[in-house]
């Protein structure tokens, strides 16, 4: 299985019945593909639909997600402006966002919107996600291209917000922030604790029901 798959299918299990959800760009928008067909959620996106669903048929103007990508709307969907759905989610009524990560530290700080002295388009929603919504889940590959890791002691790049990642998932390891503690949960069918270790630069301890990840294929 691909490492974007395994991240996204154990995301999956963290959205419940009668979720609000907000997904960020790129891989965590894999994941409503594995949701259990006996879960249903609700998808929110800043650029104003609440209601989200899968493309069927042609595109339609104006119909994207945040990311510009054409999308589609299902039924009792609703069509908003910005300042509707930012009240959204700055009020706390998303209760998950799953978002991409360049860097998580051990206190729970993120880093997703930029790299300095690199282009980008801006902050977009991501900061009001990350400071509004109930539950903040980082989707991310566990080291970079050059091999590098992403989970580090203190993020040194930009914040995208302070202490406000409750969980990040890889394709090694699933961890989650408590008191200010990077807790590991669970490491990936056949990732030994050692190889979670030698890619992992930010210190953590084994969760008390610390076991292997159960992703269905």
């Amino acid at each position: 299985m691909e490492a974007k798959e395994l991240i996204a299918r154990r995301v999956a299990q963290e959205l419940k019945e009668g979720y609000i959800v907000n997904l960020g760009i790129g891989l965590p928008t894999m994941v409503p593909k594995f949701l259990p067909t006996d879960v249903h959620i609700t998808l929110q996106s800043e650029n104003g639909f609440l209601g989200m669903g899968p493309l069927e048929g042609e595109p339609q103007p104006g119909v994207v997600n945040a990311g510009g990508i054409p999308c589609g709307l299902l039924p009792g969907a609703a069509i908003f402006d910005s300042l509707m759905s930012f009240a959204l989610i700055r009020g706390g009524h998303v209760d998950l966002t799953v978002l991409g990560g360049l860097q998580v530290d051990q206190e729970g700080n993120l880093a997703n919107w930029m790299v300095p002295g690199k282009m980008v388009p801006g902050m977009g929603g991501a900061m009001d996600l990350v400071s509004g919504a109930k539950k903040v889940v980082v989707a991310m590959e566990h080291c970079t291209r050059e091999g590098e890791p992403r989970i580090l002691k203190r993020c040194n790049l930009p914040l995208t917000a302070k202490a406000r990642v409750s969980m990040i998932v890889t394709e090694l390891a699933v961890f989650t922030i408590d008191d200010g503690q990077l807790v590991l949960q669970e490491t990936a069918p056949g990732i030994s604790l050692e190889q979670v270790r030698a890619s992992t630069e930010a210190d953590f301890v084994l969760a008390e029901q610390f076991h292997s990840m159960s992703v269905a294929a």
